[in-house]
């Protein structure tokens, strides 16, 4: 079951590494700099990721050391 698009934080981060099973480790670009790990969606599946691109981040509330990338910065 997915959760409404409305409860989560959408927030930029850059990628620092790729990790096996299409996840990644990446940082929040906010004073706090926060590392999670994260997945790309389902809906962006065909998104290219690479060390260094900045990208779009959802956090659920409820479990901020996990996210979904959803885009792709400029």
């Amino acid at each position: 079951m997915s959760e409404p698009a409305s409860e989560a934080l959408q927030l930029v981060a850059r990628v620092l590494e790729s990790m096996p099973n299409a996840l990644f480790r990446v940082e929040l670009q906010n004073e706090a700099r926060t590392r999670l790990t994260a997945h790309v969606s389902g809906a962006s599946s065909l998104l290219r990721v690479l060390p260094g691109d900045l990208v779009t981040v959802e956090i659920l509330p409820y479990d901020g050391t996990r996210g979904r990338i959803v885009g792709k910065q400029p």
